[in-house]
C-alpha cells in the first residue's frame, strides 16, 4: 500500500487551503476581532494545529496583531515542525524572533506582537483542562472536526470561549469528492461511497468521529451547544493543472489523496478494480491531467 510523508502533505495543502477558505466568512471574523486588538492581546486556541499554517495565514491576512496563541496537536512531529516552520516564516516577514524556555515563539514587529505556543495533546482530552474554561477569545479548528468526536469536541471548544468569544471552524468536509475526468462511472461511484463510508465508520477511542457530513451537521450542533452562527459558506478544495502544471507542491497533495483513498478502500472491493483505477488516476496526476474537488463548509460565530 502506498505511504506518504504526512508533514510534506500538510505543507503541500497550504496553497490549496489558502484559495479554498470562504472569504466572506473570514471577513465576518475579522470584523469581530480586529477592533479588540487595539487595546489588548487576543487569547487564541487551535486544535489540530499541524505545522501552524493557520496561525501564519491569519497573521499574513492581517487578523493576528496582538495575540497569545496556543496550538495543540496529537503528533509530536507536528508540534516540533510548527515551531521550526513558524520561526522561519517569521524571519521572512521581518519579525524579531525570540524563544521562551519552553521553546515557544515571541514575534515582534511594527504594530504586532505574537506569542505562539505549541503543545502535544489529544484534543478532546486537552480541552477538558479547567484552566481553559472561559479563557479564550477565539477557538480554531481547521480541517479537523471530521476526525474527532464531533458533538463532544464542539461542546468543549465552545466551553473554552469567554462570553461573546468567537469560533472559526473551517474546511469541514461535507460529503462530496470528485476526481475528473470520469472513468468507469459505476466503479467511481463505488470507490467514492466506500471512501466516505470509511469516514463514517472511523472511531477515536471507540467513539465515532464527525464523518463525511460534518459540515451540514454543524448547522444543528453549534446552536445546540451555545454557539450563534454569524456566517457560513462553502470552501471547496479545487486542484487542477494550469498552463505550467499544478501550483506549488499540489501534485504531491494529489498523490497523498489517492493514497488515502487506497488505504480506505483496500479490501472492500476487488483488488484489480481498485489498483486499475489508482494506476490511471496516478498516471493522470503525473501527466498533469487530473482534477480534484472536495466540498467543505466554513463557520464563524460567537458564544451566546
Amino acid at each position: 500500500m502506498t505511504t506518504f510523508d504526512f508533514l510534506r502533505y500538510l505543507r503541500a495543502k497550504v496553497t490549496v487551503d489558502d484559495r479554498s477558505l470562504n472569504r466572506p466568512v473570514y471577513e465576518t471574523l475579522a470584523r469581530l476581532l480586529l477592533p479588540g486588538q487595539e487595546s489588548r492581546s487576543l487569547t487564541v486556541l487551535e486544535v489540530g494545529s499541524g505545522l501552524g499554517s493557520m496561525a501564519a495565514r491569519l497573521a499574513d491576512w492581517g487578523l493576528f496583531r496582538r495575540v497569545r496563541y496556543l496550538g495543540v496537536d496529537v503528533d509530536p512531529a507536528c508540534v516540533a515542525g510548527a515551531r521550526e516552520e513558524l520561526a522561519r516564516w517569521a524571519g521572512g516577514r521581518g519579525f524579531t524572533v525570540s524563544h521562551t524556555d519552553r521553546g515557544d515563539l515571541v514575534l515582534s514587529g511594527p504594530g504586532r506582537h505574537l506569542e505562539l505556543a505549541f503543545r502535544v495533546g489529544d484534543a478532546p482530552e486537552f480541552l477538558q483542562n479547567p484552566a481553559l474554561a472561559g479563557a479564550c477569545d477565539l477557538v480554531l479548528a481547521h480541517a479537523f472536526l471530521d476526525l474527532v468526536p464531533l458533538e463532544e469536541t464542539v461542546r468543549l471548544l465552545l466551553a473554552c470561549l469567554a462570553p461573546a468569544g468567537a469560533f472559526y471552524f473551517t474546511l469541514n468536509f461535507d460529503g462530496t469528492t470528485l476526481f475528473w475526468p470520469p472513468l468507469d462511472p459505476e466503479l467511481e461511484e463505488r470507490i467514492t461511497m466506500l471512501y466516505h463510508q470509511s469516514m463514517d465508520q472511523r472511531r477515536l477511542a471507540g467513539r465515532p468521529t464527525g464523518g463525511s457530513w460534518t459540515g451540514r451537521r454543524l448547522f444543528g450542533l453549534l446552536p445546540a451547544q451555545g454557539g450563534r452562527i454569524l456566517a457560513a459558506g462553502g470552501s471547496e478544495w479545487v486542484v487542477f493543472p494550469g498552463p505550467e502544471g499544478y501550483p506549488a507542491d499540489e501534485a504531491y497533495f494529489l498523490e497523498c489523496l489517492l493514497a488515502m483513498v487506497e488505504e480506505s478502500v483496500t479490501g472492500r472491493l476487488p483488488a484489480a478494480d481498485l489498483q486499475g483505477w489508482l494506476a490511471e488516476r496516478r498516471r493522470q496526476a503525473e501527466a498533469g491531467e487530473l482534477v480534484f474537488l472536495a466540498r467543505h463548509l466554513d463557520f464563524c460565530g460567537v458564544k451566546d
